[in-house]
């Protein structure tokens, strides 16, 4: 598995370089205990408290977005900038999007998430992102919030090969866990799960 346990600080040049030589020479990276750990806590806080807030979350894009509670069974609840927790996520996740231009000259223009929360018995069949020769979705992020999951809670993050039926990647959705991974590249999905799941799921695009 290709994991790090990377603690990002105000100076995470290193950092970024690790997760940008994983990109260009995997195509993805899982992190442990990526951001400090008090933003962490902050926003595994704030996401207890989404009940009532949530929307069921769609398939498809645009006029066709369409609930599908046989693919995908998760929440969601947009990122609020209002939220002092939420903006400093976002301001984190604006220093990877720089750190990785600079690096990868991917084209990263903007960035969006949501937190989801599924409920035991939700999942999410196996998917990509975005589509090859599309512009909108590069680079897929998800930062886990759920303390002391244990492996028969299941709910892991699966990533198959690009070609074929191989799995490179079972994730536990461990709080402090981070995935990276190129939206257009990877297979993926969220296995069945026996605990209440919490993560923030959101997508680098580039310039359409």
């Amino acid at each position: 598995m290709a994991t790090t346990g990377c603690v990002f600080t105000h100076d995470n040049e290193a950092a970024f370089d690790r997760i940008a030589d994983a990109l260009e020479t995997m195509g993805y990276i899982i992190i442990a205990n990526c951001l400090p750990l008090a933003l962490g806590e902050a926003l595994c806080e704030r996401s207890s408290h989404l009940d009532g807030k949530l929307d069921q979350a769609g398939v498809g894009r645009g006029r066709v977005l369409a609930a599908d509670g046989s693919i995908r069974t998760d929440g969601i609840c947009w990122l609020n900038p209002d939220n002092l927790a939420e903006t400093a996520y976002l301001a984190w996740m604006e220093q990877l999007r720089l750190g990785l231009n600079r690096r990868l000259f991917l084209g990263l223009f903007g960035y969006e998430s949501h937190f989801a929360v599924y409920e035991v018995g939700g999942s999410y069949r196996k998917h990509l992102d975005a589509f090859q020769g599309v512009s909108n979705r590069v680079l897929s992020t998800v930062f886990y919030l759920n303390p002391s999951w244990l492996p028969n809670s299941c709910g892991e993050l699966l990533i198959h090969a690009p070609v074929g039926d191989a799995l490179l990647e079972t994730v536990m959705p461990t709080f402090g866990t981070m995935a990276i991974f190129l939206s257009a590249v990877f297979p993926h999905e969220v296995a069945v799960t026996h605990r209440k799941r919490y993560s923030i799921a959101g997508w680098f695009r580039g310039r359409k």
